[in-house]
């Protein structure tokens, strides 16, 4: 591959090294950890202080990860902008890696949720596409599974 980017990591230390987490603004707290906890097998703890139980939900995955925040419009953020509700401007999906295809999908119809199904047989990469309660579109992905 003759990427100008190929050599990257030798040139330049500072860099991204992992996605750490993304937040979603919702409108039910309960609604949506319920969603990412029995849907996405996913754990939930309490949030550092100043949040609050009311405030916000962290949710970790199996490596005690605090990958995604739940939070309320009134939890106290470092960096505040408008957040309407709708469509999440250029933001179209977040994809997750996940394991155990077939639980998920009958979790997925358990819970009368719509799906979509892809699969691409190159990278041996099964999806499913599912929103979450506040509309956000994930992207759940299945290498080898």
């Amino acid at each position: 591959m003759n990427s100008p980017f190929l050599h990257f990591e030798t040139r330049v230390r500072a860099r991204v090294v992992a996605l750490d987490h993304f937040c979603v603004v919702v409108a039910d707290l309960d609604r949506a950890e319920a969603f990412y906890c029995d849907v996405l097998s996913l754990e939930s703890y309490p949030a550092p202080a100043p949040l609050t139980r009311e405030t916000a939900r962290w949710i970790y995955d199996h490596d005690e990860r605090p990958i995604i925040h739940l939070n309320t419009r009134e939890a106290p953020r470092a960096m505040d902008r408008d957040m309407a509700r709708g469509p999440t401007g250029a933001l179209h999906h977040i994809a997750l890696r996940c394991e155990g295809y077939d639980e998920i999908r009958d979790r997925l119809e358990d819970h009368g949720l719509v799906y979509e199904s892809n699969f691409i047989r190159s990278i041996g990469l099964r999806q499913l596409f599912v929103h979450d309660p506040d509309g956000v579109l994930l992207e759940l992905n299945f290498f080898e599974d």
